[in-house]
């Protein structure tokens, strides 16, 4: 990766705000949609918040916390949307959280979910694929990926009309 990409983790919020963020598939009303730095499901992003310092919903003020949480849904329905169109066997299901467990920023993850992941984590949050060490090597910049960036990103802009 380059020195660009290797440093944006370290302040996630501020290098999207300054375009520095190589994740960044869009902005957004209250943050930015970003490709999860691990591709470990296809289609995996992240919304993170574009007010620096900010570490969990209630942070916000209610109008914002709204915009956050609208935000939310439409990067679900461009996830779902894109997910469901590349593997229309496979797909099953998103799912949406704010954990702020690890990251101190507010951000919500947007996973896909499908039917040809192992039966043990089908039903637990996706988070056990880390837990147990599961996590193949699917980096967000791999040429690989490419046709699906540009996917979430089309079908955002498509949703946000």
């Amino acid at each position: 990766m380059d020195d660009v990409s290797s440093d944006f983790r370290t302040d996630r919020v501020g290098a999207a705000l300054a375009g520095t963020n190589p994740t960044v598939l869009r902005r957004m009303r209250a943050g930015f949609a970003v490709i999860g730095d691990n591709q470990h499901l296809p289609g995996y992003c992240v919304l993170v918040s574009d007010t620096p310092g900010i570490d969990q919903l209630t942070d916000l003020s209610p109008a914002r916390q709204l915009v956050f949480l609208e935000d939310m849904a439409l990067l679900g329905r461009a996830v779902s949307a894109v997910c469901a169109r590349r593997d229309p066997e496979g797909f099953r299901r998103i799912n949406l959280e704010i954990q702020g467990n690890t990251d101190a920023f507010l951000h919500a993850h947007v996973t896909p979910r499908y039917h040809w992941e192992p039966a043990e984590v089908v039903g637990w949050p996706a988070a056990r694929w880390h837990w147990e060490g599961r996590v193949p090597p699917a980096p967000y910049d791999d040429p690989a990926y490419d046709g699906l960036r540009h996917e979430l990103g089309e079908e955002l802009d498509r949703l946000a009309g």
